[in-house]
């Protein structure tokens, strides 16, 4: 087993270093072909990221705007609860104060001297602004509860509003995935095939340009003597050079790899040869 796995790790070491090899000899024509190509199949899946347009961040934004509506409709059920629970309270003790004002009145008949009674009127008087009190607490409450409906209806509404777009959001990303997806892993797989064979420095310098432009151009061909990224003048002896594929230039202007019209032909001689032979 262990023998296996070091046969298996020399393969790839000796597989790495081919590639390395290969691609030390590649001529300049040669790495910016394969630059080229890796630009064609990246536009490819950037066309198809573009069909997809804004969804997925719509949907990923309103995932997270209705569940902050469902965390506010929960707190806004579970405040309306208090306050129908305080809102039993004072009715208990409005019941509580009118047993006691029925108890005091009945206790008024027995009453042996002034001092009773005087106790007895002012047990009464209490209880009875204890239920106005109540009563006041409980109008004030059901305010508070009609307030919470309000705001609760309107915030219930509001999700189901934003439950449908998203629903409606949903069958349209998939629609597009679903016609897409077959084609973008394919083109994905290519695009990591043809990053192997480019050079590490040369790579990264790509990725840095294509980050820093939104349509994701890091080399483009001259057209029409202007730059293909930027559309800036590129100088005749510019163009010479560029046709000559001795090294790698830059346009002057937005820092794109230009490329000549005719990159894609190198190398087809040389494979049309070794076909023949």
């Amino acid at each position: 087993m262990y023998g296996g796995d070091d046969q298996s790790d020399k393969i790839s070491v000796e597989s790495d270093n081919n590639i390395d090899k290969i691609m030390a000899e590649l001529t300049i024509a040669e790495k910016l072909k394969q630059l080229y190509e890796l630009q064609l199949v990246d536009s490819q899946i950037d066309k198809i990221e573009v069909l997809k347009g804004e969804l997925p961040m719509e949907v990923s934004d309103l995932e997270d705007e209705i569940q902050g509506l469902e965390t506010r409709v929960n707190r806004l059920e579970g405040q309306k609860k208090d306050l129908e629970d305080q809102v039993s309270n004072h009715e208990a003790n409005i019941k509580e104060a009118q047993m006691l004002i029925e108890k005091y009145t009945q206790q008024m008949d027995n009453v042996k001297n002034n001092r009773e009674f005087e106790a007895l009127t002012k047990e009464l008087e209490l209880q009875k602004l204890e239920i106005q009190l109540s009563e006041k607490k409980i109008r004030q409450t059901n305010q508070e509860i009609e307030n919470k409906l309000g705001t609760l209806e309107a915030t219930v509404e509001r999700k189901d509003k934003k439950e449908a777009d998203l629903k409606t959001k949903k069958v349209e990303l998939e629609e597009i995935i679903e016609k897409t997806v077959t084609d973008e892993e394919k083109l994905r797989r290519k695009s990591d095939r043809t990053k192997k064979k480019v050079e590490e420095w040369l790579l990264k310098a790509y990725e840095k340009i294509r980050t820093t432009y939104r349509n994701g151009l890091a080399v483009v061909q001259v057209e029409r003597n202007s730059c293909g990224g930027c559309f800036n003048k590129i100088p005749p002896q510019l163009q010479l050079e560029l046709a000559q594929r001795t090294k790698i230039i830059a346009c002057e202007h937005c820092g794109r790899i230009l490329v000549d019209d005719y990159i894609m032909e190198v190398g087809k001689k040389k494979k049309e040869t070794e076909e023949a032979e």
